[in-house]
Parts: C-alpha cells; sequence; structure tokens
C-alpha cells in the first residue's frame, strides 16, 4: 500500500506514522503537513505546504496512493464555532477534494472522536462540527469511508504531545492504563492500536464504518496476530504536538 498522512506532526498521526513505517504492507508513506515531522526513513516522503486549504501547486504529487489516514484535530477549547468549523470541516474537506482529483480508488480513513453526533443537532459544539464533516466524507465518492472515534488514546512508543498538560495527564494515567483497559475497554485504546486499526481498514476494510474503541482495539487485535512480530521502527523519540 502507498499511504498519504495528514497529521504527523500531531500525537495521533505520528503514532499512525511509526506503525506504518514498521509494516511490511506499507510500501510508502506521504506526509503532508505545515511543518517537517522530524522522522527520516526510507519509506517517508514529505510535502510541507503552507496553505492546507488550496493543493493545486503539490496535485502531481498526491496522485498514485491507495489511502489516506487523515489524523489532523485542534481542541475546541477556547476557539469559536466558525474557527472549529474552519479547522475541522473546511479543511478537512478541501483535503479530501485534492485526493479524490489525483486519486481513483483511494479509501479515507478519518480520526473523529467518541461522542460526534451525526445528527449534528449535539448542544456540544465540536460534537456537531465532528458529526458534520463525518456525514459529509461519507458521501463522497472515496472507494470506502472510515470514520474512526478513539475516546482516551493513550500514548506509546515514545509518542509525545508538546502541550505539557497533556503529558501530565498521560503520564499521570499510564500505570492506570492496564487496569482501565480491562475494566473500560470500549473507552480507550492507544496510539500504536489506533495506527494499526486504520492500516488494516484502508487495507482490508472494516465491519462498519464507524468504528468505536472496541471495534479500533478488535482491528489492532487482529493486525497483530497477522504479524506477531510487528515492531516499531527504530525512531529516536521526539515531541510531537497534539
Amino acid at each position: 500500500m502507498r499511504l498519504v498522512l495528514f497529521g504527523a506532526t500531531g500525537m495521533l498521526g505520528s503514532g499512525a506514522l511509526i506503525e506504518c513505517l514498521a509494516h511490511p504492507d506499507v510500501e510508502a508513506v506521504l506526509s503532508v503537513g505545515r511543518r517537517p515531522c522530524g522522522v527520516a526513513h526510507g519509506k517517508l516522503e514529505e510535502i510541507v505546504h503552507q496553505d492546507l486549504f488550496d493543493y493545486r501547486t503539490v496535485r502531481s504529487r498526491l496522485e498514485g496512493h491507495d489511502a489516506c489516514l487523515y489524523c489532523v484535530g485542534v481542541s475546541s477549547v477556547g476557539m469559536s464555532e466558525t474557527d472549529y468549523r474552519r479547522v475541522t470541516y473546511e479543511m478537512t474537506l478541501r483535503a479530501a477534494e485534492a485526493l479524490l482529483e489525483a486519486n481513483r480508488g483511494l479509501s479515507f480513513c478519518y480520526i473523529s472522536g467518541a461522542g460526534a453526533d451525526a445528527t449534528e443537532q449535539s448542544r456540544l459544539m465540536w460534537a456537531r462540527e465532528k458529526g458534520r464533516i463525518e456525514n459529509r466524507l461519507r458521501v463522497t465518492p472515496f472507494k470506502a469511508v472510515w470514520l474512526f472515534r478513539p475516546g482516551f488514546v493513550q500514548p506509546v512508543k515514545g509518542v509525545r504531545s508538546r502541550t505539557r498538560l497533556y503529558n501530565a495527564v498521560y503520564g499521570g494515567l499510564k500505570p492506570l492504563y492496564p487496569v482501565l483497559e480491562r475494566v473500560a475497554p470500549s473507552r480507550v485504546t492507544t496510539t500504536e492500536k489506533l495506527g494499526l486499526a486504520m492500516i488494516r481498514a484502508a487495507r482490508d476494510g472494516a465491519p462498519e464504518p464507524v468504528l468505536q474503541n472496541r471495534d479500533i482495539n478488535e482491528l489492532a487485535g487482529a493486525e497483530l496476530g497477522c504479524d506477531p512480530q510487528h515492531d516499531a521502527p527504530p525512531l529516536q523519540e521526539r515531541r510531537y504536538a497534539m
């Protein structure tokens, strides 16, 4: 598979990148973002592109790919609905349109969030906007669209956020994660499992178009079962923005 990855400098995207570079079925990864991801690997090519609403100057470089892993996301805290919609809905849609123009038969894996509201009527602004872009993506002419709704995601394999508060939360919960995994498996996952689940869906599909935490963990478990020797590439530990 040849994959396009958006958001490789973010926590979830960096976790997906680790799994993609390690995976034997991933031939190449094209990272698209405003900043270099800071990783060197034989499979990896980067497009550093400042205007993520206009891809006309880089369209030819988007051609020849099998699937997109779209891992861009921001916290809605302190944002107006207009600004949050611009990043969550409009920017995602511009990327999707550019990929559709450049590739036939592309699958699109989108990281949404647990609680996204497909009715677009939630009292929570972020849930309405996540539901809005989910609904729009589902009617685009991709080969397939897979919507991932993770809940709490524990960073592993050296993945970190550049936000101190998030790092403190993740660090404090890390010893508790095995317990949370046992008592609330439908609410927790890891950056590794999320990355593997996206690869699995991109290659083989998934049972449902909307994938909750339990589905994510099951897909990841199936993928690990196919490749018991799976391990991360020897990447230097880095900090990533969430």
